[in-house]
């Protein structure tokens, strides 16, 4: 079976590796297809056409956008868009003033509730990053000797500042991810907002309400997902004419889940499945119709 992994992240935003080591590792992985979706940056989409020799697998561009509307929180994937277009551009720099924010807002509290400072120096290095987030004030707070572990800092600090956090309508993300012609996909569906998981039902109603703003495709294999979630993402998927993603949401040594672990293997465990993924057709589809984006 070929692999693919569309769902994997660098230092441009919340992972460990930099552009050029998790292409070493896809090529290490003998994925055939990848893609780097950070969270609210493109940045990625434009260094690693770059660097790509002839037999590397397939890129495509991606980006993760983290939204929120009255009916909870969503990551919104995008892929095949034009990284030069100014309509996911400005998405992207809409994301990014919110994700800045939230840092700012989140240093505050640490110090004025637990008299959590660190050195100047050590704060200007955080905002000059292009997409810090919690990890980073997470791994700040162990350097800096206030936690033991970055658990420690999430579970007993960070988590507990109040959520005043702005977010992107996903009808923004979705409608400027089809603006820069690219496919806009619900990333990991049963996981809205943690770890909680969305039973079928409400995930249908949630797939469909985002259908009306222009969403193409669920990411129905995903790391964290037992072969049940899966087949019900497969179902939701058909049903509503959706396209299929695989991504195993890889962070490097931020989150320990391997590059190109998506599920599919498992699921598929001892069944024929062509080079093609033609035993998937969303899937099949999806390849198809990203390439012809592609090369137009």
């Amino acid at each position: 079976m070929k692999k693919i992994d569309l769902h994997m992240h660098t230092t441009i935003s919340d992972g460990t590796d930099r552009p050029e080591e998790i292409l070493e590792k896809a090529r290490e992985a003998g994925l055939s297809v990848f893609s780097v979706s950070d969270h609210d940056a493109i940045k990625c989409s434009s260094i690693l056409p770059k660097l790509l020799k002839k037999d590397d697998p397939l890129f495509l561009s991606g980006v993760e956008f983290s939204c929120k509307d009255e009916n909870g929180k969503y990551h919104i994937l995008g892929y095949g868009y034009d990284p030069e277009s100014e309509s996911i551009r400005k998405v992207v720099e809409t994301g990014h003033g919110y994700r800045m924010d939230t840092v700012h807002r989140r240093l505050k509290y640490l110090s004025e509730k637990w008299n959590i400072r660190f050195p100047e120096e050590e704060v200007k290095k955080l905002l000059t990053l292009d997409n810090p987030g919690k990890p980073h004030i997470g791994n700040l707070m162990v350097k800096c000797g206030f936690v033991a572990s970055k658990r420690q800092a999430f579970e007993e600090y960070i988590n507990k500042i109040p959520n005043a956090d702005m977010y992107l309508h996903p009808k923004e993300a979705i409608r400027g991810i089809l603006g820069a012609g690219g496919i806009p996909v619900l990333a990991h569906p049963f996981f809205g907002s943690g770890s909680s998981r969305i039973p079928v039902t409400d995930l249908k109603e949630r797939v469909e309400r985002l259908q009306d703003f222009g969403l193409a495709g669920i990411e129905a294999f995903y790391s964290d997902f037992d072969d049940a979630m899966i087949r019900e993402a497969l179902s939701i998927a058909e049903e509503l004419g959706l396209y299929v993603t695989a991504g195993s949401d890889y962070h490097g040594e931020n989150k320990k889940i391997p590059l190109g672990e998506t599920g599919m293997e498992r699921y598929y465990l001892g069944k024929e499945i062509s080079d093609d993924f033609s035993e998937v057709p969303g899937l099949r589809r999806f390849l198809s119709d990203v390439r012809m984006i592609r090369a137009s």
